[in-house]
């Protein structure tokens, strides 16, 4: 049985729509976490329609008192949310109404394609905000741990082998860096985000004389010297989801991130590593294996990781072959973005959390990065500083190295005579090479792990993270 026609559009037809139609098409079940936004958009229109006289000051006012009213209901969980009026901006609308007579006149000059536009770039500017703020909590998490194991000395790994060494905090930093391009990224979609697209209508605004710039003044869409900021294009305005798109890009960006993060701990806590131990809080057992402490926050930051980049696909897929201008596809945008900023949020709070919660293993770490092939290249190094051109020098080390391995021992206990035999330049002093803290002191250049260096950036973080 097809329901009663609908008030908002049902002029044009003869019956309203089928009860499965209204299942199928209603989006008040996802889209109604937009109602804050959505409220505001709507005192900021009937303000502007006060403003050009479209309305008056009185009903200006009863529509404000109204909508706080409804804003009050949604926040207490007294707003009863009705599926048949398809969306957040009917169902308020339409209980709006129930309150205020006036309420018939704020869809005056606005059509519920600009409406949305307008509510998810208010959310787009929020959701940005937030997340950085949390991105920004996992950072100084591990600027403080880094802080308290300034002297810890790990291998640095390519290929997942032992490589060079490098301070524990240089890693960590490194973590920072990747985090903090993902702030940036959230900030630049902010950006983009500040323009309004209020008053673009449906597709070629309004014959009204409504002023779009008194609006985003009111809501906020303004440069850094006040100044509004409005789209230029009505089409473009109610068509485009590059918005969309890019925070979606810049969360599953943000998951890759987190997801190498959460790769490196569980390698580090690993039985064979033990390099650290993660928080209890944060780990999990198993339920046939009393012995397991399995590293699962961080496994499931790595799933996670695949799930924000298959909401970006997501996006990506929904509007490749869509014409201009708004179609009735792109109500399925909001659901993965919502996705994408929940999921993000609580990554980045798990990421946290097992972050501070962590603890180096000192003598592990001492361990394995007093492995003597660790520094092989600065062997190679030294020989290049007595003249010997690199690629002869990296053939005489790795000479080297091989003969330490034939032999079974490490290359410093080779003799002075073996590794001369390899390479007349070695003469008597290679093997000082082999200082642990020698080898870091030497790497002075910008970005690299020496003392100095590493010194040069916990100032620089505490700067950008204070």
């Amino acid at each position: 049985m097809a329901k009663p026609i609908q008030a908002t559009w049902g002029g044009r037809f003869k019956s309203g729509p089928a009860d499965l139609m209204l299942k199928f098409s209603e989006s008040a079940s996802f889209d109604r976490r937009l109602a804050p936004f959505d409220i505001i958009g709507s005192k900021a229109h009937s303000a502007m329609l006060a403003h050009v006289g479209l309305i008056t000051a009185r009903e200006r006012d009863e529509i404000h008192a109204g909508l706080d009213e409804i804003l009050a209901d949604i926040r207490s969980g007294r707003f009863v949310w009705d599926s048949r009026l398809e969306d957040v901006h009917m169902n308020i609308e339409h209980a709006l109404a129930k309150r205020i007579p006036a309420a018939t006149k704020l869809h005056t000059a606005r059509s519920r394609n600009d409406q949305v536009a307008t509510d998810m770039r208010l959310f787009f500017k929020y959701a940005c905000a937030a997340l950085g703020v949390k991105v920004l909590g996992v950072q100084r998490a591990l600027l403080a741990v880094a802080d308290a194991n300034r002297s810890v000395i790990i291998p640095g790994y390519t290929h997942l082998q032992r490589a060079q060494p490098v301070y524990a905090s240089h890693h960590l930093f490194a973590w920072i860096e990747m985090l903090e391009r993902d702030r940036t990224r959230l900030s630049t979609v902010a950006d983009k985000a500040n323009e309004s697209p209020l008053g673009s209508g449906a597709v070629a605004g309004t014959t009204l004389p409504i002023d779009r710039e008194f609006a985003a003044r009111m809501l906020r869409f303004v440069d850094r010297r006040g100044r509004p900021r409005v789209t230029q294009n009505s089409m473009d305005a109610v068509a485009d989801r590059d918005l969309f798109i890019e925070f979606a890009s810049a969360c599953a960006l943000f998951g890759v991130h987190i997801s190498r993060i959460a790769e490196d701990l569980i390698i580090w806590s690993s039985s064979e590593f033990r390099l650290v131990e993660l928080p209890d809080e944060f780990c999990t057992g198993s339920s046939l294996m009393p012995q397991k402490r399995n590293p699962d926050a961080c496994e499931l930051l790595r799933g996670k990781a695949a799930r924000l980049q298959g909401n970006l696909q997501t996006l990506l897929s929904l509007v490749k072959g869509l014409p201009m201008a708004y179609n009735r596809d792109l109500q399925e945008d909001k659901p993965p973005v919502f996705d994408s900023f929940d999921q993000s949020a609580i990554c980045a709070d798990v990421l946290e959390g097992t972050v501070r919660g962590m603890s180096f293993n000192r003598e592990r770490c001492a361990a394995a990065a007093s492995d003597p092939a660790l520094l092989a290249t600065d062997l190679a190094d030294y020989l290049v500083s007595r003249g010997v051109p690199f690629r002869e020098a990296h053939h005489a080390v790795g000479a080297v190295v091989a003969l330490a391995e034939r032999k079974g021992c490490a290359i410093p206990d080779l003799s002075n005579a073996e590794v001369n035999r390899l390479h007349p330049r070695f003469g008597t002093r290679w093997a000082s090479v082999f200082d642990l803290d020698r080898a870091l002191s030497m790497r002075k250049g910008t970005g690299m792990p020496g003392p100095s260096q590493i010194a040069r950036q916990f100032g620089r973080w505490r700067k950008i993270l204070r």
